[in-house]
């Protein structure tokens, strides 16, 4: 007689093998990999910005505490001066100057680009497909010309003998006009580079605010006409809070590009005539380059640098107290 015997349940100290359970230390070593990787990915561009922009300023730095002419390059001589370039700087009435020029300058190229940008941008969201894609190609077209042929371009526009303006001007019947000197006086100087920076910068604005519009839901416009709001209305109870994120960013670095316009300020006249329409970065390198007063060139850029900053965290103070006023 065979006598079958029944396998007692399991008790509570059964492990139960192969179920696949994570122990908890390989549990928090990928959750801090996971929790560095935003870091580990920013160490690359990190590094290349820290080469190219940072070990240049620190250099810059240096040399604007020494007195470097073309004796001390030459016979490979390091005089340190102490912060004598300052001090000669910032008591030059020429510096003060030129700083109240750049700031007006960088003002009204600004107000004219976000203007006329902003329309055009808007123009985008309105047109037809093919007309829509026909002016963004020639927008597109004048952002990718480069500084100095677009700089070109304008000089032969505004040629006084063989120029096209002159020529437009004198058949239309201002013959004063045919052999004007564009570039002989500062208003009209600055009203030609005012012309070609608000040109090539202008693509920028309009293509990153026709994008912004494209992100706006039609269903807020179906619901603001349903509201009976009229365009207007329309365009500021709607429109307007989607873009002025935009409008902010964009500004901010339409500033910090017009300020620091070199290429197109000297190549039009080299800062002339008389200096009269040199801005800072103009002004540094007239007196670095061209004067060869090297350190007192470093000393106005770094100036430069510290002003610009001091413009911009003015200006997005301004834009964060904004933001807060409206929460």
């Amino acid at each position: 007689m065979t006598v079958q015997t029944e396998r007692p349940p399991s008790g509570p100290t059964d492990v139960v093998k192969g179920t696949g359970a994570e122990p908890s230390g390989a549990s928090a070593a990928r959750r801090r990999v996971g929790d560095a990787a935003p870091y580990l990915l920013l160490l690359p561009p990190v590094a290349v910005t820290l080469v190219f922009l940072g070990w240049p300023l620190v250099k810059n730095a240096l040399l604007s505490f020494q007195n470097l002419n073309m004796r001390q390059l030459i016979q490979h001589l390091t005089e340190w001066n102490g912060g004598d370039n300052y001090k000669e700087i910032l008591g030059s009435a020429d510096f003060w100057n030129v700083t109240v020029r750049s700031i007006l300058f960088t003002a009204a190229n600004v107000v004219l680009i976000m203007i006329f940008g902003t329309l055009i941008g808007l123009l985008l969201a309105r047109l037809g497909k093919r007309m829509r894609i026909t002016l963004l190609i020639a927008l597109v077209l004048a952002w990718a010309m480069p500084v100095i042929a677009a700089t070109t371009v304008f000089q032969w526009l505004f040629a006084s003998r063989f120029g096209v303006v002159n020529w437009v001007l004198d058949k239309i019947g201002f013959h004063s006009m045919a052999d004007y000197n564009w570039t002989g006086s500062q208003f009209s100087t600055f009203f030609v580079i005012t012309i070609l920076i608000v040109w090539m910068s202008i693509p920028f604005v309009a293509i990153n605010l026709y994008a912004a519009t494209t992100t706006i839901p039609k269903e807020l416009y179906e619901a603001a006409a349903l509201d009976g709001a009229t365009a207007w209305k329309s365009f500021t109870s709607v429109t307007m809070p989607f873009l002025r994120p935009f409008l902010f960013a964009t500004t901010f670095l339409e500033v910090i590009w017009v300020f620091k316009a070199f290429v197109q300020v000297f190549a039009i006249n080299e800062g002339g005539p008389n200096r009269l329409t040199e801005i800072l970065p103009v002004y540094a390198y007239v007196e670095g380059v061209g004067n060869q007063h090297y350190g007192m060139g470093s000393a106005i850029a770094l100036l430069t640098v510290v002003i610009l900053l001091l413009l911009t965290s003015y200006y997005l103070r301004i834009v964060l107290k904004q933001e807060e006023d409206e929460l």
